[in-house]
């Protein structure tokens, strides 16, 4: 399971970069086409965390959608996984969103740190 090593990695960069004692919430955005399964991230966090700055925090996760376009017709697609074909028959789709995996803001006893 990736996700482990991919959550260690995120709670490891926020106690890099928070130096308050208490992290009350943390907001991640993984895209639908990251290749990561947010159910996953949410059961290793919560091994992670343990003993931390963030034990205790709330996890928040927003998932986009994937987006492409279509570079045969210009067609724009909402895209639920990577293999796609345009309206017009081409596979010739560019991905325009969904892979993202970011740590969008990081809630601390005393504020936001990060965003």
């Amino acid at each position: 399971m990736h996700e482990l090593g991919i959550t260690q990695s995120v709670v490891d960069a926020v106690l890099d970069a928070v130096t308050e004692p208490r992290v009350t919430r943390l907001e991640l955005e993984i895209g639908k086409l990251s290749g990561v399964v947010p159910d996953s991230v949410r059961f290793c966090f919560d091994l992670v965390v343990t003993g931390t700055a963030l034990d205790g925090a709330r996890l928040d996760i927003v998932t986009p959608a994937g987006g492409g376009r279509c570079r045969d017709c210009d067609r724009r697609l909402v895209l639920e996984d990577l293999l796609a074909v345009c309206e017009c028959g081409s596979p010739d789709v560019e991905v325009l969103s969904g892979r993202e995996l970011r740590i969008r803001a990081v809630d601390v006893a005393s504020g936001t740190v990060a965003s």
